[in-house]
């Protein structure tokens, strides 16, 4: 179990450090394909209505970390539920399940959290 949760803190990590450039490469090439318009709401060429570019960018990166951490944070409320099922009655294992969930579910809380702080200082900081 601990080579699973080294392995997915990792692909965590890579995912955070490459995805802002993994962005910038994606709106500086100018012959891609609209790709994201569901998530940006915008027709290809155009921002959003009332949304400049980069608080728009800043969005859909957010939406984007947001999404991987739920997923991330589901799959792990689940190993921590199978670590709890197998555990045998082990007062460690047991401890270690219910921790895993307790961490889980409050990596969900931060994640939304996140959500509302960047709607927050987006709606101060852009003026419409």
């Amino acid at each position: 179990m601990k080579k699973i949760s080294g392995v997915i803190a990792s692909c965590m990590l890579a995912i955070m450090f490459f995805m802002p450039i993994v962005m910038v490469g994606a709106q500086s090439n100018s012959d891609a394909v609209c790709d994201g318009l569901a998530l940006t709401g915008g027709k290809c060429g155009q921002e959003v209505a009332g949304q400049p570019g980069v608080a728009n960018t800043i969005k859909v990166v957010i939406n984007i970390l947001s999404l991987i951490v739920g997923v991330v944070a589901v799959i792990m409320i689940i190993i921590g539920g199978f670590k709890y099922i197998i555990s045998g009655g082990d007062s460690n294992s047991i401890s270690s399940a219910k921790n895993t969930i307790l961490y889980a579910i409050i990596g969900l809380v931060i994640v939304a959290l996140a959500q509302v702080i960047v709607k927050f200082v987006l709606q101060k900081v852009v003026p419409r």
